[in-house]
Formats: structure tokens, sequence, C-alpha cells
């Protein structure tokens, strides 16, 4: 990787710079408050269902609540990481070009393919089905293309699986690139614990269930804690770029301040 070097914009760029860095630590102070939403939300609702008939009835006797249950939040607040990356990339251009855009594009290519699977939306219009159902046979049926749904959706897919793969590959390897940029080394560190702990949980899920829960609830407790250092430091890096001042990487031990 190239060396640090302090980061200048010209009055061209910085608005262009400094609107990627805000709408990134933006992205991230919304994820933030998702990630303890969803702590709270289990914690009182519980967890996915387990079969496709509790996700029934979970829908039917409360669409939203249901839906929650369902993680489709994951999936409304899933393209923010968009902008998240496209903020580190801005961030971090001029410490590692060409790292910074590997790292963005795997995790732009890991969301794509997490997006195309099938959400909680299908099993709502199945559920409808299934409620309206005046047969055992068409219940049946309908339970049936409930398991097809949840087979292949954001957490079972072989599409999403990969997708989640790629985007923890990438948010690891962006974390490498801030031992060297503008974020210290602190966040770099709780990035590459976090998002490496994640990856581990993704790759054996399939194969490990109850070890995959440990490493996820592990990785899950990192989540608010990079949120908040990644989202405040991409929102000072914001301020800065708009003043066209210069950006250097933060001096050690600076970073709780």
């Amino acid at each position: 990787m190239s060396a640090t070097r302090p980061q200048r914009f010209s009055a061209s760029s910085a608005i262009n710079w400094s609107l990627l860095c805000r709408a990134g630590g933006i992205a991230a102070f919304i994820f933030l408050i998702y990630c303890l939403a969803t702590m709270v939300q289990i914690a009182i609702l519980g967890g996915p269902p387990d079969s496709v008939a509790e996700a029934f009835r979970a829908l039917q006797q409360n669409k939203l609540l249901g839906l929650l249950r369902l993680d489709f939040a994951t999936v409304l607040v899933l393209p923010l990481y968009y902008l998240l990356f496209f903020g580190f990339f801005a961030a971090l251009k001029d410490t590692d070009r060409t790292h910074a855009a590997i790292g963005t594009v795997l995790v732009f290519l890991g969301v794509t393919l997490v997006l195309a699977a099938p959400t909680a939306l299908p099993l709502m219009a199945l559920s409808d089905k299934y409620a309206a159902a005046t047969s055992d046979a068409m219940r049946a049926h309908f339970l049936a293309a409930g398991e097809a749904v949840l087979a292949t959706d954001i957490w079972h897919g072989t599409g999403a699986y990969m997708g989640g793969i790629l985007v923890q590959t990438g948010a690891v390897w962006i974390s490498v690139v801030m031992l060297r940029g503008v974020f210290g080394k602190a966040t770099a560190y709780v990035g590459i614990i976090t998002h490496g702990l994640d990856w581990v949980h993704i790759v054996i899920a399939p194969f490990l269930p109850r070890a995959s829960s440990v490493f996820m609830i592990i990785a899950g407790l990192g989540y608010p804690v990079w949120l908040f250092l990644v989202g405040r430091r991409l929102l000072q890096l914001g301020r800065a770029e708009h003043s066209a001042s210069p950006l250097r990487p933060l001096p050690p031990g600076s970073e709780g301040r």
C-alpha cells in the first residue's frame, strides 16, 4: 500500500468529496440506530421464526411485527452500505486509492447479491393466501411455497451467502487500509476484528450453525462501536474537506477525544 499523504482538495472537488464523507457518516449513524433497535427487538419479540408456519402466524397476528422478525428492516437499511463505503473511499482515496476501490467494489457486489434474494414480502403474500385457504391441501401448498422462499432468502440462499462473504471481505479490506489512513488504528482494528468475526460466522453458518451463532453474537457487539467511530470520523472529514483544509491521520491516542 502506498504511503499516507495529507489530503488536499481543490475547490471544485471539495464539495463532492465532502458530500460523500458526510453522507457516509450519516449512513453510519443510521446503521448504529438500526443495530441498537435490532438488539431491543430480538430481546422483546424474539429472533426470526424457526419455521414457515411460525412466520405465517407472526404475520397474521401483526404484519409489522412479523416483518420485523423476518428482518425486513435489514433489507431497508442495507442499501445505506453503498453510501457508507462511498464515504470510506472518499476518505481513503489519497491513502491507497487502489485498495480502497477494491474494498468498496467488493462490498457493492456483496450488497447487490444480498438485495437480490427474496425477502419477507413474498412470505407476507403467502401468509395471506394461507389464511384464506379452505382446505388442508391448499394450506400445505402454501407452506411448501413458504419453505422455498425461506430456503433462498437473505440468510439461506446461495447468492446471499456469497454476498455476505463479499461484504465482510470488503469491509475487512477497507479496515486494513484504515490502518494507514485518516481514521486511526483503533478504529481500523475494531473494523478488522468485527468484520473478521462476521466473515467467519457467515462462512461456517451452513456447516456449524451453533458455533456460527457465537461468532455472530461477538461480532454484533462490535458493530455499534465501529459504526460510532467511523460515523463520527466521516462527519469530521466531511466538514474539513468542505473547508478545503488538509486532512491528516489522527495522532496516536486522539481517537477517544
